[in-house]
């Protein structure tokens, strides 16, 4: 008899939500083994580990920036004492809080982090409400040099994927340009606002009309409509910055000043890097203090962002400077082949037949301490050392045990 599976409702037993998404194990050695490498990697650089809760109170969850994830936090009642309580979806405002309230140093602080998020939505058609954050935060220094360091660090990290280098595409942006010239130009909030949601779409034209409808001044229309057109490589883009809106006063100019600074140190480090300029990029706005970035594939898939936040710990009573960059380790991982060998566990192993085990116990003991994978045969069943990966077998000799290799 043949089972209907669209009609059984034993069907949704076993059904998982829309943007949830489990490991098998190739799949799970993979993400596993990529973080043990970030891990190694960022301690190298200095950064330590911390492991903030998957869960927190909203009311420090939700604090100062993180309001912003507002929408994507899933949200219960505290059953202990009645207060509300969130599912983290982003990591970075918890590191923040941690920075600012727990280890409250006078020092910049380097600290990395994995760990799974839930978010109530999907950024997208086919993507993951359960991502593995992976990320770094450089906390208590203001200048290009700690911008400069995340993004290094960044670049570092996702070639630990196997992702080359001149394939990807450094995407970078300042709010502060958008600032100053709002700054400049005077302009009320309203429009302020609809002209950052018109710059927001790429809506140059959009911009346009809403400052000619306004009546501002001709220059400040020519200085918007300069900021919407400024995109492209950076070696180029900067210099054509500085020209277009030389007359908009010295925090533009010290904001480009900025994003030469830490562009050039990148590309010292990272001389193959694709680097491209958008002085009208503003995604995070509300979020971001100063320079913002995004790296992507030579597909336009996005590996990692971040940017700087100097506002964050000020919701906790501690306005630090900070940078840092997160990304998806499970869509990082499952999208790369590894950067070098030894990124997997070892498929080898040892096999013991039934027969012997009981008189191999020390045996498989002290192989397993000394690393070696050691596999045991199950009563009835039919599994051998092929379906286990296996390629040698522990065998008797002469009243002693060896290893030999299976043929």
């Amino acid at each position: 008899m043949t089972l209907n599976t669209l009609n059984d409702p034993r069907t949704e037993k076993w059904l998982l939500p829309d943007g949830v998404n489990e490991l098998m194990p190739e799949d799970a050695w993979r993400v596993e083994s990529l973080r043990r490498l970030i891990m190694d990697s960022s301690y190298r650089w200095g950064y330590e580990l911390v492991m903030p809760p998957l869960i927190e109170y909203l009311d420090s969850l939700l604090t100062g920036t993180g309001e912003t994830l507002d929408l994507q936090t899933i949200k219960f009642i505290d059953q202990h004492n009645g207060r509300s309580l969130g599912i983290r979806a982003d990591m970075t405002p918890q590191v923040a809080r941690i920075d600012a309230h727990t280890l409250r140093s006078e020092l910049p602080n380097r600290l990395f982090y994995t760990g799974s998020v839930l978010r109530a939505r999907t950024d997208g058609a086919g993507g993951s409400r359960t991502p593995l954050q992976f990320g770094a935060e450089l906390f208590g220094h203001a200048g290009p040099e700690s911008d400069a360091e995340i993004i290094q660090l960044m670049l570092d990290t996702i070639v630990l994927a196997g992702v080359p280098l001149p394939d990807v595409l450094l995407d970078v942006g300042h709010v502060g340009v958008f600032r100053a010239l709002m700054a400049h130009a005077s302009l009320s909030q309203d429009l302020e606002e609809h002209v950052f949601q018109a710059l927001l779409r790429g809506s140059g034209p959009e911009v346009n009309d809403l400052l000619t409808s306004a009546q501002t001044k001709p220059e400040t229309r020519r200085q918007f409509r300069d900021l919407a057109a400024l995109s492209g490589e950076s070696s180029a883009v900067l210099p054509e910055a500085r020209e277009r809106l030389a007359d908009a006063g010295p925090a533009v100019i010290a904001a480009l000043d900025n994003l030469q600074a830490v562009i050039d140190t990148v590309q010292q480090t990272h001389p193959q890097l694709n680097v491209h300029v958008d002085l009208a990029e503003l995604r995070g706005y509300r979020y971001h203090t100063g320079m913002l970035f995004a790296l992507y594939d030579a597909q336009g898939s996005e590996l990692a962002r971040g940017g700087r936040y100097d506002a964050i710990g000020e919701s906790f009573g501690r306005a630090r400077p900070a940078t840092g960059f997160s990304g998806d380790l499970i869509k990082l991982a499952l999208a790369y082949g590894p950067a070098e060998q030894g990124m997997f566990p070892a498929v080898q192993g040892i096999w013991v037949d039934l027969e012997t085990s009981n008189l191999l116990t020390a045996e498989i003991q002290r192989l397993r301490k000394s690393g070696e994978r050691v596999v045991v045969a199950l009563q009835g069943s039919a599994m051998d050392a092929t379906h286990c990966h296996c390629d040698r077998i522990l065998r008797p000799c002469n009243d002693q045990w060896i290893v030999e290799k299976l043929t």
